[in-house]
């Protein structure tokens, strides 16, 4: 079921990280949640622990130990801690127990216990305290979780250590169905804090001193008449030859009922109930012998089953053992006999009138009577909901008044239908989970969209509905770039061509304006236009510009002309100089650069030269000792400016080409 997985991805989340489990995850092939009361393929929780041991390095044995005891933890925050609590006084009861709460969760899951496919657990004391846990499994390999989930339980529940060790592994006999027989041999260290160790290492002084207050408490006078008392009663509370302590204790509780640790049980010489009031007051039991001959049936069973009616007939030729799966023979019931068993009807023995109605199924306890040799099965109906009820023709008037079987139906009807609400709101809650996992991955690409538009700060200042201000920058660098007879190339080739090999160009320049963290003011035609210190001033805007320059440069060789089949060439020109930016339109608002700065760094574009980069003076002023190699140009007439004096930015002696360019 989904809770099992839904446990393990908690586990890695809990400890190792959400990145850890999504590796895992991924690795494996598998979604990313699970619903609680959903059936899933074991396949997946197997991939799912092959690929915890891969991705964390653990041996199997230790993920599946660790889990073991998460999952109880997880079973406890997810409220079956009181169900848990109260399945035995101690671990061997505890244990013992386990089977039937399967069982119980057979109901809540809608599901039978075949369907289900629950371990089953059977459990042997040894004389020296130890116990031998044996446990079967459809699923191999998972016998490592058993020690986690008993060794958090004793811990927890009882105070006590245990180990595990596996005594046993075999293929399965003496069952039918489970494939894996694990045994364990448990061992059990009580847990005692300082004081109560020390307490119990002299506990036999303490009861000494214990037997002699007392006995001084009670005055001669009251143990006289306590004892006289007694005497009228007979021996059989408080014999003669006891000890004090023994004589003490018979007395205190006199006239009010033994104390419970010396409890034994009163039988009547004879049963007082006639056989008609037994098997009309236990509407659902058989006893049946060695043999399995039936001997006696409940009046409710002989209804249902009417071949019962006739007695010595042999019980498996009208029922099958669907739990514990085991042979159906007196021997391998014994074995079993702490165990619920669940009988089921079987199809071919019933009238044929009965063809459609789905087989019944009864649950409930094996007694071994000795003395008569034969076993009496207590049992109930094995009903979910008033349908099943329904479907098999049967009223709650055919359960006894006093089987709980009554209440448990129409429970279990309100709890099915609350359940059923639960599992729709958990897949809402799911759709509604991707939906905006979805949307969350749409913002993203939407957010990613808007930057690549706009600055960051400034996308974000008009998503909250603010004005952006223009600002002023004193000082950055502009950069200019076009390529040389675009307006030639555009004359002789299809439009497709031209978009192909702009589109080439401008992918190479967008990851340079990455490694170089320039900003990329817009693209017009074939026309480049960056920035570096704006919107972010920074003091290296001018190196930025320049390596960014010598990038493009490089990269334009690999960008084939359509027309001759070459490497196209540029041409760059660079400006240093203040501007003012701020964004300009609503419908699609750009972020803009106005200033002379912007002009001039057109102007050292168009006035360049082929595959170089053209520098003004205050651009050169900035880079003349940051370690690049630059020529002079001279004075050269500039449209609108007149003369100027420029500069070719030839390389940086300190960069390799790989760094430039932004390769490992």
């Amino acid at each position: 079921y989904g809770f099992i997985n839904t446990c393990l991805k908690s586990l890695v989340v809990e400890k190792y990280g959400e990145e850890t489990w999504e590796k895992l995850r991924l690795q494996a092939g598998v979604q990313d949640s699970f619903l609680t009361f959903e059936v899933y393929k074991d396949e997946i929780t197997m991939q799912l622990v092959d690929k915890a041991c891969k991705v964390l390095g653990v041996p199997a044995d230790i993920v599946l130990r660790e889990f073991g005891k998460y999952f109880f933890e997880f079973c406890k925050r997810s409220g079956y801690d009181h169900m848990l609590r109260t399945l035995g006084g101690n671990l061997y009861e505890f244990i013992e127990n386990l089977d039937a709460l399967h069982s119980y969760l057979s109901l809540s899951y809608q599901a039978s216990l075949i369907e289900m496919n629950a371990p089953s657990f059977r459990v042997e004391k040894n004389e020296d305290g130890s116990m031998h846990l044996h446990y079967y499994s459809d699923r191999r390999g998972l016998c490592h979780i058993v020690p986690g989930i008993i060794g958090a339980a004793a811990l927890d529940f009882f105070n006590i250590e245990i180990s595990m060790k596996i005594v046993n592994q075999t293929e399965e006999e003496e069952r039918t169905g489970k494939k894996e027989h694990i045994v364990f041999l448990v061992t059990q260290t009580p847990l005692f804090p300082c004081k109560e160790r020390n307490e119990f290492s002299s506990s036999s002084q303490c009861l000494a001193d214990s037997e002699k207050q007392i006995e001084n408490q009670l005055n001669k006078e009251d143990l006289e008449k306590a004892k006289n008392a007694n005497g009228d009663r007979g021996n059989s509370v408080c014999p003669v030859k006891k000890s004090h302590w023994k004589t003490l204790r018979g007395i205190i509780t006199l006239g009010k009922g033994k104390l419970l640790r010396g409890f034994d049980p009163v039988y009547p010489k004879s049963l007082w109930i006639d056989t008609k009031t037994f098997c009309n007051g236990l509407p659902f039991h058989m006893v049946f012998d060695k043999e399995l001959k039936v001997k006696q049936a409940g009046v409710s069973i002989q209804k249902i089953v009417p071949g019962l009616q006739t007695m010595g007939i042999c019980l498996d030729q009208y029922f099958r053992i669907v739990h514990p799966e085991v042979p159906f023979t007196i021997s391998s019931i014994q074995k079993f006999i702490n165990s619920q068993f669940v009988f089921q009807t079987r199809r071919e023995m019933m009238p044929e009138s009965w063809e459609e109605r789905p087989m019944l199924e009864l649950r409930g306890q094996m007694l071994w009577m000795e003395p008569l040799q034969c076993m009496l099965y207590l049992c109930s109906p094995l009903l979910r909901s008033l349908h099943e009820l329904e479907e098999r023709q049967m009223h709650i008037a055919d359960i006894a008044p006093h089987d709980v079987t009554r209440d448990l139906i129409l429970l279990n009807q309100q709890r099915l239908a609350e359940m059923e609400l639960s599992s729709q709101l958990e897949r809402k809650k799911e759709e509604l989970r991707i939906l905006s996992k979805h949307l969350e991955e749409e913002k993203k690409k939407t957010e990613a969209l808007l930057y690549a538009m706009l600055p960051q700060h400034v996308a974000n200042q008009l998503k909250e509905g603010k004005r952006v201000e223009a600002g002023e920058f004193k000082e950055c660098t502009i950069l200019f770039s076009d390529v040389v007879t675009f307006t030639n190339i555009c004359a002789q080739c299809e439009p497709i061509q031209i978009v192909l090999m702009l589109n080439s160009m401008y992918l190479r320049f967008d990851r340079l304006t990455t490694v170089h963290d320039v900003y990329k003011v817009e693209t017009i035609g074939d026309a480049y236009m960056v920035v570096g210190g704006v919107p972010v001033p920074v003091p290296t805007h001018a190196e930025r510009v320049a390596n960014f320059a010598l990038g493009m440069i490089m990269a334009a060789k690999g960008v084939q002309n359509p027309v001759s089949g070459n490497p196209i060439q540029i041409r760059v020109g660079i400006h240093t100089g203040p501007v003012l930016a701020g964004v300009v339109g609503e419908k699609m608002p750009r972020y803009c650069l106005f200033g002379d700065t912007v002009n001039i760094a057109s102007r050292m574009e168009s006035h360049g030269v082929p595959s170089k980069i053209h520098l003004s003076s205050s651009a050169y002023q900035c880079l003349k000792y940051k370690n690049f190699e630059i020529t002079e140009r001279g004075e050269i007439e500039v449209k609108g400016k007149g003369k100027m004096h420029t500069y070719f930015l030839i390389r940086n002696k300190s960069a390799t080409e790989n760094e430039i360019m932004g390769r490992p």
